[in-house]
């Protein structure tokens, strides 16, 4: 099937030293040979073997010089789009890119759309969906698990468990299958075969289930865990923002009420990333501005992965706590009783009492009374003593958060890891069909019921790698995509 060509810059359209126009389909090399000359002026690109590299001009429709380049040609199926492909090297100056960009398309090609190029090596069968997903996660990697998650998963980590299941999937589909129509040659009653399929179904289930498992601590390692700071005015939550971040980059007065709006920085802690968000101290206010901010914070709480709640403990709980925890009763919590170098107003145990009155804790659990013993109880809401001014209590928060979000240390080793959303969907979905396949077998069922839900199982692993996907998810998924790749 003859394709049209297209072409973009593949690289940043800010100045630097070099820069990649890419151009794909039938006619690459053909109309890159339109604008380009060799050292010698001749024009002979079409002539040149594929993985090749060539010094020479980009001339316009007058044969006048436009820049000096360095000219890839990688001829089909063996380039990135599985298509004929041409990558022009030039200075990188935006102006520069953008001319010989007009040029290429003068010359017959036409623009690319956001994420096209990988878009045709899904198409053309070079990728599959998830390696195409995984190329956008490494462009967007913001820290080296989540970059190293993306290469294993471009390797063919997720594709490769996907296949290998669906293909136990299908074998026992087809054996079905055959055994309804030839019951004389395959017999479904004899052998324990129920027995067999129950055993490859439970086998399944749990690596699904592994797989779902991991989405959470995917997710949260790859993009960082949202945490946002809340407490009352002047309780120390900008102090504990520049601490976090090690510079100064919230407003810390005597005044109470400085921070009006939200502040969010991303920091990486003992291998952790945080995107944090200082957020305005909340209390009643007549302040039409800081009432916004209070506002927003609230809003900031509703979307929070982890939530600190910032105390004062030299100023007793008023009204004003009561609200905020009220507000974060179900949310995942660290209280940090701050100021501790000051006299303390409040204890953990009074802390505590108010925290019980707004959610309903475990009864067996009980507050202990020294820091050393807190990591190792395992309830929601946690009471930790620190102090922004004498740097106290941070090394306990960071142990705490590792144990909240991922039982222990975090080690980046070569386990498979979903972090894609659509990915973890449907794996909750083909885990459903599983279990209904189960069920059928355990209320015996006739066997054409198996092979219903065994379909639909194989169909949602099949979502994941692209083997049964509408056009419009694919449209949708690299749209989201990077011009130029």
């Amino acid at each position: 099937m003859k394709t049209d060509t297209i072409a973009a810059i593949a690289t940043a359209m800010s100045d630097s030293g070099i820069g990649i126009v890419r151009i794909s389909g039938d006619d690459a090399v053909i109309i890159v040979d339109r604008i380009y000359r060799n050292a010698k002026g001749d024009r002979i690109l079409t002539k040149y073997h594929s993985h090749t590299i060539h010094y020479g001009f980009v001339v316009d429709e007058d044969e006048k010089i436009v820049d000096e380049v360095m000219v890839s040609v990688m001829k089909a199926p063996r380039s990135y789009t599985a298509e004929d492909t041409v990558e022009i090297n030039c200075h990188g100056g935006v102006l520069i890119m953008r001319k010989i960009l007009e040029l290429v398309m003068w010359a017959g090609a036409r623009l690319a759309e956001p994420g096209e190029f990988t878009k045709r090596a899904f198409l053309n069968g070079r990728i599959d969906l998830s390696k195409a997903e995984a190329v956008m996660d490494i462009i967007h990697a913001k820290n080296e698990f989540s970059l190293q998650s993306s290469v294993r998963q471009l390797k063919g980590s997720v594709s490769d468990m996907i296949k290998k299941m669906r293909a136990e999937i299908i074998h026992e589909i087809a054996f079905i299958e055959s055994a309804l129509d030839d019951p004389e040659h395959f017999d479904l009653e004899s052998e324990g075969y129920q027995e067999k399929l129950l055993l490859m179904i439970s086998q399944l289930q749990k690596r699904i289930e592994s797989l779902i498992q991991s989405a959470d601590n995917g997710k949260i390692l790859s993009e960082g865990i949202r945490t946002v700071i809340v407490g009352k005015p002047n309780a120390g939550k900008s102090s504990l923002l520049n601490e976090l971040v090690g510079e100064e980059r919230a407003i810390v007065t005597d005044i109470a009420g400085t921070t009006r709006d939200i502040l969010e920085e991303t920091v990486s802690i003992d291998g952790i990333v945080f995107r944090i968000l200082d957020t305005a101290g909340i209390r009643f206010t007549e302040d039409v501005v800081e009432k916004i901010g209070v506002d927003r914070a609230k809003k900031a709480v509703e979307e929070a992965d982890l939530v600190l709640y910032v105390i004062d403990s030299s100023v007793p709980l008023d009204d004003n706590d009561k609200e905020i925890l009220e507000m974060i009763k179900d949310k995942n919590v660290l209280i940090l009783l701050n100021k501790s170098d000051l006299s303390p107003k409040i204890t953990e145990e009074s802390v505590y009492m108010a925290v019980s009155d707004a959610r309903k804790f475990d009864e067996s659990l009980d507050l202990p009374d020294r820091r050393e013993e807190q990591s190792d109880v395992k309830y929601k809401n946690r009471i930790i003593r620190t102090s922004t001014k004498e740097k106290d209590g941070i090394e306990l928060f960071v142990k705490t958060v590792k144990e909240m979000f991922f039982h222990g240390d975090i080690v980046y080793n070569d386990e498979v890891y979903i972090t894609n959303v659509r990915h973890k969907e449907a794996l909750q979905e083909a885990y459903g069909s599983l279990i209904q396949v189960k069920e059928s077998i355990v209320s015996k069922m006739p066997e054409d019921f198996y092979t219903i839900d065994l379909m639909n199982a194989y169909g949602k692993l099949g979502l994941i790698i692209g083997e049964a996907v509408e056009d419009d998810l694919v449209n949708e998924i690299f749209s989201k995509f990077c011009m130029g790749k």
